[in-house]
């Protein structure tokens, strides 16, 4: 009969410690910087706050572009408004006007 005997290492008292913390590490460096990490977050919450800001003013275009239609859709046509929408399209001056061009959004 024989025995081997094999000398205590302190590598095994080691082993699943090591394996713990390089666990911890990994999940630690993707909770900050993975595809669903704090990094990420971020980069959503500004993309939201830009969003909702062009929302905002979507809303607001939106609403003065309404209030226009509304103007032609009550049944009764508000001439000056025809006149200057016809004349911008159609680039129409008489003679005796001053033009003063305005930025259209």
């Amino acid at each position: 009969m024989s025995t081997r005997q094999t000398k205590n290492s302190n590598l095994h008292k080691l082993l699943l410690p090591s394996i713990c913390a390089v666990l911890s590490c990994y999940f630690a460096y993707h909770s900050m910087i993975g595809k669903y990490g704090l990094d990420s977050y971020k980069k959503t919450s500004e993309k939201v706050i830009q969003l909702e800001y062009r929302l905002a003013a979507l809303h607001e275009e939106s609403s003065e572009l309404k209030s226009r239609v509304r103007l032609l859709l009550d049944g009764s046509i508000e001439y000056d408004m025809l006149d200057e929408q016809a004349r911008y399209h159609l680039n129409l001056i008489q003679s005796d006007e001053i033009v003063i061009m305005k930025a259209v959004k």
